[in-house]
């Protein structure tokens, strides 16, 4: 807010003290007054406004003199002075040179002020010499070169052509225009030739009158001596005054002060004569001698202007070229041509403010010959590499708008692509997408390559300043198009390229709608433009905001990539790289798809209700991984009520047996026809231990797992048995399974050692090897085969006496599930086994058991 503050009350002074400078005078009609720039005229009262035409916005300066300034003076001098300005300011509007001050708007009078319009104004030369002038508008040497050269053809111009004496060269009558010309000014005192009547040219001489206020009569420093001495005018005087000019510039001040002191001035006129001049140590050496024969008291020893513009003072690079750009009109385009050429040569050797101020200028006025663009543009745009964005915005843009719109001749856009990162680093953005975009839209529609590829690289480095729709609507369909049309296949190549580069600044649609489907239509297929579409694809994939789906991979993409990869020409690399590329994509639609697929299944498991057979599979499952639910204590009783609750193959108490991991259930295989073959000696232990086998059958016919045949080991069972027993029985009950048992021991003296050889089945070629005995007397073995059906009787066996003469311990564990194709899988559980007077269970019959089961 203070900051707005400010700027307003700014203003407001400046219109204040406007309105006060300018009240009524007609100039303010046609000219919006600004601020002031500097000053300049006699006693530097001319106060210089920037401003410009209301009708046009014509940049001028506007020179006014306020009347209060002369207050003080008597009237006759108020009114000799007036006089005098009026007079000047007229003389200066009659002249039309290139290196005299142009007046764009004649004087205006009102009753408190003088005032006129002229070209833009940088300031006099006054305001810019000096020990107290600000570093910025310090002169540098080859500025003060090239304007002594310009006042040269200036006074050339008044002597020869006008006929005209100045009579008042100062520092405070040269003007430097915004350009940096120098420009005569303060023609005040001038007197025109008036020839005598045998026609030599003749020119009044005016004697310094001391009654005179000082500042009515020319300075008396820059005063040439003959009018003095001799009390003669002529042309050769302004050359003196030029002499003085040149010493003022390079010490500062002139050669000495006089004021009004005419006498004084005489003193020093025949010190002159002498020859004695003061010191000029800060004038270059290369001009001290043409100094001094300016500053001659005799005017016709005076070196002539066209003499002095030979010296070796003026010979310099950078003021050649400055003056070859001044007398540019005369010249035809072959000459400006090969200036042109060669200035890219010269520009970096000079001060950027020459450049800017002093060639840029010259070479605008050029734009408006269309032949000559594509040799200046080069040089403009270099200088703009050397300007700051705002010297490029104000003094460059404006005049190169234009010719963004030019495609005739064909050079400039040439240009223009290859210098298209200096006009995006300097260009705002909004003139970017005004100017810039629509230059690039018709470099990608012109028929040169050359101009095509150099879009098409430079494209992607300002693609953040497209907004989507130009993007989608305008850039992506000119550059299909190219590619699509064009026969050249680096064109080809540099469109991909191109296309591959503005990914990521695109969204994912775009790139499926238009970029993908675009890719299969094109129809070249050599290596290069093959492998520009594997790099499109590539960035696709991996870039993590286009990610392709695996449905367009698995449609489009992997069936349009793999013929490719057999395409003629390709090296080993790029086959390598088309291969890597598929496999890639074959990968991720595999990991995508199986994911996919898992995640359905676990919906669809989870939501699924359960029928019987699987609550009945987990209650089991409950059971086998809780031991409580199964098993007592070590060596505890048996509860009656859980006789049923689980069947296992059983080991004696005394034998000590790991426990087993337990597996999945499976669902019980109902009514298995089983074999049991038995040898003992005698009946009595035949009887004794027949119930005991039939419930250990009973409990591996509930307990058989699910097991495939072949990855089930085979079981053995050894235990201990008498000598004596020498008789063999064999058992049609159904409740066995058809295991090869030798006649139980009636201690408990089984040694387990290892289950890896246990087979129920024989499987994986087992059937056909003999069972190791785990113990070392050779006891025989119980095998688990094949379920066939073989009901055999023993011999002298009756199984009511034997039934009901035993009541075994009968020790129950968890069920051993058979599977689906018949095979089974004891599991073998710790086991809890009872004396036989420990309790007395329920004495179960055979035909019970068979009813139980079926």
């Amino acid at each position: 807010m203070d900051v707005i503050n400010k700027f307003y009350s700014s203003a407001v002074h400046t219109v204040s003290q406007l309105s006060g400078v300018l009240p009524g005078n007609n100039v303010t009609r046609e000219y919006e007054v600004l601020d002031q720039i500097c000053t300049a005229g006699v006693g530097l009262m001319w106060k210089v406004y920037n401003g410009h035409k209301k009708s046009t916005k014509q940049e001028v300066s506007v020179f006014v003199f306020e009347k209060k300034v002369l207050e003080r003076w008597s009237k006759d001098d108020r009114e000799t002075m007036l006089e005098t300005l009026r007079r000047g300011v007229q003389q200066l509007t009659k002249i039309r040179h290139p290196h005299v001050l142009t007046v764009q708007h004649p004087l205006e009078e009102s009753r408190d002020s003088l005032a006129f319009a002229t070209e833009p104004v940088f300031a006099s030369l006054a305001n810019v010499v000096g020990d107290s002038v600000r570093s910025e508008k310090k002169l540098y040497d080859v500025e003060i070169r090239h304007g002594l050269l310009q006042l040269f053809d200036g006074l050339q111009f008044l002597h020869n052509d006008a006929k005209i004496v100045h009579r008042n060269i100062s520092a405070e009558t040269i003007v430097i225009n915004k350009n940096r010309s120098w420009k005569l000014f303060g023609f005040d005192f001038c007197i025109a030739n008036q020839p005598s009547t045998n026609g030599t040219p003749h020119w009044p001489c005016r004697e310094y009158s001391t009654s005179l206020h000082v500042l009515a009569q020319p300075s008396l420093e820059y005063t040439a001596p003959e009018l003095a001495l001799n009390t003669v005018n002529t042309p050769d005087s302004d050359l003196f005054s030029l002499g003085v000019l040149i010493f003022t510039i390079y010490s500062g001040k002139p050669l000495k002060m006089f004021g009004s002191d005419y006498s004084g001035f005489r003193r020093y006129a025949n010190e002159l004569n002498q020859r004695k001049y003061p010191p000029m140590n800060t004038v270059p050496s290369e001009l001290t001698e043409s100094l001094k024969a300016l500053l001659h008291p005799s005017a016709s020893l005076r070196p002539k202007l066209h003499e002095l513009k030979s010296i070796a003072y003026f010979q310099d690079v950078g003021v050649k070229t400055l003056s070859y750009l001044d007398s540019l009109y005369q010249w035809d385009n072959l000459q400006k041509s090969k200036f042109y050429k060669g200035l890219p040569q010269i520009i970096p050797t000079l001060p950027h403010r020459v450049n800017l101020h002093s060639i840029l200028p010259y070479l605008i006025k050029e734009f408006v010959n269309s032949p000559m663009i594509p040799f200046v543009l080069p040089n403009v745009l270099l200088i703009a590499e050397m300007s700051s964005q705002r010297e490029y915005c104000d003094h460059i843009l404006p005049h190169l708008k234009p010719i963004f719109k030019l495609t005739d001749p064909i050079q400039i856009l040439l240009i223009f692509m290859q210098k298209m990162d200096l006009l995006l680093k300097l260009t705002p953005a909004e003139e970017v997408k005004q100017s810039v975009l629509p230059l690039l839209y018709r470099s990608l529609e012109c028929d040169m390559p050359q101009i095509q590829e150099l879009c098409l690289g430079v494209l992607p480095t300002f693609s953040t300043l497209i907004d989507y729709n130009a993007m989608k609507n305008a850039v992506i369909p000119r550059i299909k198009k190219l590619c699509l049309l064009s026969n050249n296949v680096s064109v080809k190549v540099n469109c991909l390229i191109s296309i591959g580069k503005l990914l990521e600044n695109l969204d994912k649609w775009l790139v499926l709608d238009e970029i993908l489907p675009f890719l299969q239509q094109i129809q070249s297929r050599e290596p290069a433009i093959v492998m520009a579409i594997i790099g499109i694809y590539k960035i696709a994939m991996t870039n993590t905001k286009l990610g392709i789906t695996k449905d367009v991979m698995a449609h489009k993409c992997i069936p349009f990539l793999v013929p490719l990869s057999v395409e003629n020409g390709l090296t080993i690399a790029q086959f390598n790289t088309i291969v890597a590329l598929i496999k890639e994509m074959l990968g991720r639609v595999e990991q995508e798809q199986r994911e996919k697929l898992q995640q359905l299944s676990t919906i669809q498991r989870d939501n699924k209700p359960k029928d019987a057979s699987e609550i009945l599979a987990n209650e089991l499952d409950n059971a086998t991984l809780s031991p409580s639910s199964s098993y007592g204590a070590s060596n505890g009783n048996k509860s009656d009520d859980d006789m049923f609750s689980g069947f296992s193959v059983g080991q004696p108490a005394s034998a000590a047996t790991p426990k087993a991991t337990p597996t999945a259930l499976a669902p019980v295989k109902t009514r298995e026809q089983l074999k049991i073959t038995h040898n003992t000696t005698t009946e009595t232990t035949s009887k004794t231990d027949m119930f005991s086998l039939m419930q250990s059958n009973l409990s591996s016919l509930s307990t058989v797992q699910s097991t495939p045949a072949a990855a089930v080991p085979q079981l053995t069972m050894p235990f201990n048995a008498s000598s004596n027993n020498s008789n063999n029985w064999h058992s049609a009950n159904p409740l066995v399974m058809n295991h090869q048992l030798a006649s139980p021991q009636a201690s408990s003296n089984n040694n387990f050692s290892s289950l890896d050889d246990l087979d129920p089945f024989g499987s994986s070629g087992a059937a056909s090897q003999t069972a190791k005995p785990n113990n070392a007397n050779g006891a025989n073995m119980y095998t688990l085969q094949q379920p066939t059906v073989n009901y055999i009787y023993p011999t002298g066996y009756n199984a009511s006496n034997s039934m009901s003469s035993m009541q075994p311990s009968i020790g129950l564990n968890k069920p051993m599930i058979m599977g689906a194709a018949g095979t089974a899988t004891p599991t073998l559980m710790p086991q809890m086994t009872q004396s036989p007077d420990s309790k007395n269970l329920n004495t179960l019959s055979q035909q019970d058991i068979l009813n139980f089961l079926n």
